[in-house]
């Protein structure tokens, strides 16, 4: 992957508004992620959060706004476009090829570049998503359906990347993992920014550890952006302690 410097913006959502037949899900939105940074969006369940990572990866189709990727508009672009363009979606649940083995899981996901790429090619990208998660190499020809929930989020990540984004959707990447593993998925995506200067998205009901290792946070509830700023002001703010805070573990990295 090539390195990314911080401060160009990369993704940019203006005024997007999402409709569920005559549910007013997500209400005009607007928001923007830079280059190099973790951004996260944090709300209660039914906020729209998932609704949002979505129609960001083209499975669900914005009503009004725009979407612009890289200076190009992707509101009307197909899933399989917005792959080609540089955008990779881990979606709630893992959702890995169970009957499949763990390398067959990454060879798909190179689908999209598989007509431009050489056979050698494709093994370097196996090989490198195998040094950033060495137990998916240990396990590269047991059946996906039978890791640990923590090696499938592995699986999953390591799927997205093999597409080669240059920004990462991620949805709820630590829901129902031990805390133990919860810890070492959060390192993974800091490793991911610092190393390769990915751009990542992150959804995650845990506020707390989502803002620490995160530049900017935006909260969301309703369908609406009610805060936004600096991670670390988030953390701070007494409204976003009392509401999304007080429960959480903190997984610090």
């Amino acid at each position: 992957m090539k390195k990314i410097f911080r401060g160009d913006i990369m993704l940019i959502l203006k005024n997007v508004d999402i409709f569920y037949g005559k549910i007013h899900a997500i209400k005009r939105v607007s928001l923007h992620v830079n280059k190099g940074e973790i951004v996260t969006l944090i709300g209660s369940n039914g906020a729209g959060k998932t609704t949002l990572l979505r129609t960001i990866s083209g499975l669900i189709r914005s009503t009004n706004g725009s979407l612009v990727f890289d200076n190009l508009d992707i509101s009307k672009q197909s899933p399989d476009t917005i792959v080609k363009k540089g955008i990779s979606h881990v979606p709630e649940g893992r959702l890995v090829f169970k009957p499949l083995n763990v390398e067959d899981n990454l060879l798909l996901g190179s689908f999209n570049w598989y007509s431009f790429k050489n056979r050698s090619e494709i093994k370097n990208d196996v090989e490198m998503i195998y040094s950033i998660f060495p137990i998916l190499k240990k396990r590269k020809k047991q059946l996906a359906g039978t890791l640990s929930g923590g090696e499938q989020q592995m699986l999953a990540i390591g799927r997205a990347l093999m597409a080669r984004p240059k920004l990462l959707l991620l949805d709820e990447p630590s829901m129902g993992l031990a805390p133990i593993v919860i810890k070492e998925i959060f390192k993974y995506i800091v490793e991911l920014r610092n190393t390769f200067g990915l751009t990542v998205l992150l959804i995650e009901q845990n506020a707390r550890s989502a803002l620490r290792i995160a530049h900017t946070g935006y909260v969301l509830e309703t369908g609406r952006i009610i805060l936004q700023g600096p991670a670390e002001d988030l953390l701070l703010n007494k409204d976003v302690q009392r509401a999304y805070l007080g429960r959480d573990v903190d997984y610090e990295i």
